[in-house]
């Protein structure tokens, strides 16, 4: 079963030892339409509206707070709010968030490259140096470590649930997950 959540933060258990955790909030999700387990959802996330939107709208009278609509694998078998009873078994989540992104990134940061001398006269500095060889293959390899886009990338991780908060729909993973505070992704009952 999936899940949209919005990352809230990161903090740490009161245990001792304490552990790190990553807080992720359940969004309010209306199922639209079911077909074979997979099914239609809305859910809100900003102001964005235009004419397919209030179409989407007008066809599942939804209300105009759910702005967004998107196809994954739901509990339910009608339409509906959401049904969240799996999250209070599971054991296991898979995340699946995008990164930060870091725009065009030299080879240092995003490789991790560390450089030339910074001294006596050496123009080396922040570089990548050689790309290739002479004379063969004569060609840059596919896969050559270089300066480039760096993250803005979709990553899933799977997490460990330390507790899971109905009441308030605030689940507590152990470890980090990919993302910016406040950015939504999804999250699959695994275990």
């Amino acid at each position: 079963m999936e899940y949209i959540v919005e990352k809230i933060g990161m903090s740490r258990t009161i245990t001792v030892p304490s552990k790190p955790v990553t807080l992720l909030r359940v969004l309010d999700t209306k199922v639209c339409e079911v077909n074979e387990g997979t099914a239609i959802v809305a859910y809100s996330s900003g102001k964005k509206m235009n004419k397919s939107i209030e179409g989407q709208q007008k066809k599942y009278s939804l209300s105009s707070e759910f702005n967004r609509i998107a196809t994954m694998e739901v509990a339910n078998t009608e339409a509906g709010d959401l049904d969240l009873t799996p999250l209070a078994e599971a054991k296991v989540l898979k995340s699946t968030f995008t990164t930060k992104g870091r725009g065009f990134s030299g080879g240092m940061k995003r490789w991790n490259f560390s450089g030339g001398p910074a001294s006596h006269g050496h123009r080396f500095g922040r570089r990548t140096g050689s790309i290739g060889m002479a004379e063969w293959p004569g060609r840059v390899m596919k896969g050559k470590k270089m300066p480039g886009q760096y993250g803005n990338v979709t990553n899933s991780v799977k997490n460990e649930i330390v507790s899971y908060d109905a009441e308030n729909k605030i689940i507590a993973v152990l470890g980090s997950v990919s993302g910016a505070n406040g950015s939504l992704g999804r999250v699959k009952v695994a275990k």
